[in-house]
């Protein structure tokens, strides 16, 4: 045989052994119509025993619903799945994701202040609360502490004496922040939060159940920005995380850009305020060696991240494991409620369910 000859047939066994190779790289799986379930846990690397012992746990808490996915599966899941609850605080972190493509499309400025935006409220903003930027907003930053529309009593007590702080310097859970977000997005973009949620997130990833008419807009005296709580089910919720998980990706589409993934649940802020470890763009992050975990009893390295919302509501993303946990309780019952302690336990249990 030639050399020439010999080195081109030595080329092409090696090009098909890369291709081949290529072939072999395990994609990341999504659900398709309905979520593919593993029939055996410890298929996966979990102890069916151990998650028994989970659900029996969520029996004496008022757990209405739990979603564990992990790999793009559901690894196991029990309760009202299908059920819409309210979503509460969760929705904020909805909100940030659909920023995402207006902020890289320049259609949203994140250096934009509310007098460039012509924002103002009634009563009246200050001068100097008008120069908070959307970003200051994003972060929970603005310095703006006007009585806001769906604060509880406990944000209330908490809340820091009005022109007390200057924008970008000091974080504090603060609704007006949250519910004016949803005004300048709708000012910006001229769509409605809920069919921007319904056409940009929703529809792309396949959620079963969502509808737009499943969002409600809460108006008051206190404010003219209201709050947007929306309805959805565990299980729609579980493929939000999923989508988070993938950095915005889902099969071949990128549904939020991935830089916004990472800039959005990236750390800007210790969340001590309210015993947490850290905030971002809406989203609770994990961070170490702040005053406060993730949540207790449990813990939770960083690139962690979870959307939380009252009564015991929470999204939990957990790129260590490949993991998304879904946790609703139905707050329609008055004095129905999971405490962040028991929310620590109960996902302790999960990551402990992992076969060593």
């Amino acid at each position: 045989m030639k050399s020439s000859t010999f080195r081109s047939l030595l080329t092409l066994i090696v090009l098909l052994i890369f291709i081949s190779s290529l072939n072999c790289v395990v994609q990341p799986t999504f659900p398709g119509k309905t979520w593919k379930k593993i029939d055996k846990p410890e298929k996966s690397g979990y102890s069916a025993e151990k998650l028994k012992a989970v659900k029996d746990f969520t029996k004496s808490i008022n757990t209405a619903a739990v979603v564990i996915v992990v790999k793009g599966v559901i690894l196991d899941e029990w309760g009202d799945v299908t059920k819409k609850f309210q979503t509460h605080s969760t929705r904020k972190s909805f909100l940030s994701a659909v920023y995402g493509n207006y902020v890289k499309k320049g259609i949203i400025d994140l250096k934009k202040t509310m007098a460039e935006l012509g924002i103002d409220d009634e009563p009246p903003l200050s001068e100097e609360e008008k120069k908070a930027t959307i970003r200051d907003c994003l972060e929970a930053r603005s310095g703006i502490y006007h009585p806001a529309l769906y604060e509880s009593q406990s944000m209330k007590a908490l809340k820091p004496e009005r022109y007390s702080q200057k924008p970008g310097t000091h974080w504090y859970y603060n609704n007006w922040d949250f519910n004016v977000l949803c005004t300048i997005f709708e000012h910006l973009t001229g769509k409605k939060f809920f069919d921007a949620l319904k056409t940009d997130i929703a529809d792309p990833i396949g959620m079963e159940d969502f509808k737009v008419e499943d969002g409600m807009y809460f108006t008051g005296k206190e404010s003219i920005h209201p709050a947007y709580p929306f309805r959805i089910t565990a299980r729609d919720m579980a493929r939000f995380g999923l989508l988070m998980l993938r950095k915005g990706k889902w099969q071949d589409k990128q549904v939020i850009p991935e830089e916004w993934v990472d800039e959005s649940t990236g750390y800007y802020s210790d969340a001590a305020l309210y015993s947490s470890d850290g905030y971002g763009y809406m989203w609770w992050v994990a961070k170490d060696n702040n005053n406060f975990p993730h949540l207790p009893n449990v813990k939770l390295k960083e690139g962690a991240y979870s959307a939380r919302g009252s009564g015991g509501h929470y999204l939990l993303v957990i790129p260590e494991y490949d993991m998304v946990i879904v946790h609703r309780v139905n707050t329609d019952v008055r004095g129905n409620y999971v405490t962040p302690g028991n929310m620590g336990r109960l996902i302790k249990m999960i990551l402990d369910a992992k076969i060593k």
